[in-house]
């Protein structure tokens, strides 16, 4: 067989490899108890190699869990031990510096046998409801507050179920039926693609995964390199200020690239807070690396390989470098800014590639709805939401709408939230004229208005940011529009934290919108047309349209 003829047959066992953790992925989804998961998304899945290196990810999945679970396995393979793994095992942990940066990530990890060899490994990431502790948000001073702590153990040994495992998990969270039942769903995942990686082996005769797991990295090693070499070379520094929790938070990088690879340096970036807003240094390298490979390797798939290039430092002790017991329940809202953070820098080196800011962080917001009296009937719930602002606008395109960028997860649909608890949902639209004006519009936030149903209340932890700091825009785009929490009453509502929301009252959630690219005056008059018929914008925003055409001499 000639070398064409054999990279043809690679490229056709890569793509089997790509569907075998899909499915791997997919097995997780149908099988998760946590509407997070199976609604959302808030998930991962990968295959790896026997020195822990990931070889293929699902497509399903976000950016946070599977490049922080790409370092995670070699922690779990250190800490078990190479003698002491056996066919039937599986491994467990939320270790938030080991796995993906806080205690609601369980990740569970599969070794995969091969006619009684160890070939790999499988391993999953999943977002529980409940891990105990203060629950989900940004209140705790310590990570024991934070919850249960699992570290890397055994989940099953041989086969056998490690029931003291499950006994304390169970008396030490809310929802344990659903924690528990998810903790069984990873695994079952692994299985799955452990049963296709056999079939896989089996039908192309193949006794591990070397050959083709050499092909892999090998060739994306080689394309990201080739990508680098055809960059700008340099350092190019940004900034962002963020809301934080009682005062605002400056990330700062340094991004510097050159032919052999990509540093990005957090040096000058905000002190650890005292709250559960730090971030384990695994989870901001997730971030920007993922924000490098956006616009400089997007196509090359994401394996152990293409990220190699990407270098991540920070100062000990920052807040994107947080140590344990640093409380980190929430470090996905500083985390989601990384991209923006990087993406800033990296659009001086490639103007007119990188995207305005967008609202970024999720808000996400857990509700702990209990009835008002012993009397009435029904019970209390732990429920989880996921919510998105807009993106940025991009250099020829607009903002997305409600739209997770970088996570990537779905947002949840009101029926299945509804469905989890006793709340209901009044309201859930795009915001009106929040996306920041330029030649290419910011994507518009949500409206949200929640209320407890009849005769329950609710607390929910705030773990929201841009309420203070809007999305600012490119090229002369403007910022959109800041983000805003309250009652109907117009009470007005913090960021972060846990607040209530007595019976009868309603939460309602102004979502940031994303910032504009390039002068308003250059954008098209059917763009402002089609914009006011559709509500994206208010009638006086159109008029400034307007009036700034005729400034700018285009009217």
């Amino acid at each position: 067989m000639n070398q064409s003829m054999i990279d043809i047959h690679m490229q056709v066992m890569w793509n089997r490899l790509i569907s075998v953790v899909e499915e791997q992925a997919q097995t997780l989804i149908r099988t998760a108890f946590s509407t997070s998961v199976r609604e959302a998304g808030d998930l991962s899945a990968g295959v790896f190699d026997l020195e822990g290196r990931m070889l293929a990810q699902a497509v399903t999945g976000t950016p946070g869990h599977v490049n922080a679970m790409a370092e995670s396995v070699a922690h779990f393979i250190a800490d078990i031990g190479p003698d002491n793994i056996f066919e039937g095992d599986v491994y467990i942990t939320n270790d938030p510096w080991k796995g993906t940066g806080h205690l609601h990530d369980i990740t569970v990890v599969t070794p995969s046998f091969h006619h009684g060899k160890l070939v790999g490994y499988f391993a999953s990431t999943a977002h529980v409801v409940d891990v105990g502790g203060r629950g989900f948000g940004p209140d705790a001073r310590e990570v024991y507050e934070e919850g249960i702590f699992i570290p890397i153990m055994k989940f099953f040994e041989r086969g056998e179920l490690n029931r003291t495992l499950i006994h304390i998990v169970r008396n030490n969270v809310r929802e344990n039926d659903k924690v528990v039942g998810d903790f069984y769903a990873l695994a079952a995942c692994n299985e799955t693609g452990q049963r296709r990686l056999v079939d896989m082996l089996t039908e192309f005769n193949l006794p591990d995964l070397s050959t083709i797991g050499g092909f892999i990295l090998k060739h994306s090693r080689e394309a990201t390199l080739e990508r680098l070499k055809n960059l700008p070379h340099g350092s190019w520094n940004y900034s962002l200020d963020l809301d934080g929790y009682d005062e605002p938070v400056h990330l700062a990088a340094k991004l510097s690239i050159g032919p052999d690879g990509v540093v990005v340096d957090f040096d000058g970036t905000s002190g650890m807070s005292k709250f559960g807003i730090n971030v384990p240094l695994v989870y901001a390298k997730a971030y920007a690396c993922y924000g490098i490979k956006c616009v400089v390797a997007p196509e090359i798939p994401n394996n152990a390989a293409s990220l190699e290039p990407f270098e991540v430092v920070a100062p000990e002790g920052c807040i994107l470098n947080a140590k344990r017991p640093a409380p980190v329940a929430v470090r996905h809202v500083l985390g989601h800014f990384v991209p923006d953070l990087v993406l800033g820098a990296l659009h001086q080196a490639l103007p007119g590639q990188v995207p305005a800011e967008g609202a970024s962080a999720l808000w996400n917001l857990h509700m702990s709805v209990r009835p008002v009296s012993d009397q009435i009937g029904g019970k209390g719930a732990e429920i989880l939401m996921f919510n998105s602002g807009g993106t940025g606008a991009r250099a020829t395109l607009d903002g997305l709408n409600a739209t997770a960028f970088p996570s990537g997860v779905h947002t949840m649909p009101i029926e299945a939230t509804e469905n989890v608890g006793p709340v209901i949902i009044w309201r859930k639209e795009l915001r009106e004229g929040s996306g920041g004006a330029g030649a290419q519009r910011g994507g518009l936030g949500q409206m949200i208005e929640i209320e407890a149903a009849e005769g329950f209340s609710f607390r929910f932890s705030a773990m929201f940011d841009r309420l203070g700091h809007p999305a600012r825009g490119r090229e002369g785009g403007l910022s959109g529009t800041a983000g805003a929490v309250a009652l109907d009453d117009g009470t007005v509502l913090k960021g972060k934290g846990l607040q209530f929301v007595p019976e009868g009252r309603r939460l309602v959630l102004s979502l940031p919108g994303g910032g504009g690219y390039g002068d308003p005056a250059h954008r098209p008059a059917d763009a402002i047309e089609h914009d006011l018929k559709h509500g994206y914008i208010t009638e006086e925003q159109a008029e400034a349209y307007g009036r700034s055409r005729t400034k700018g001499g285009e009217a």
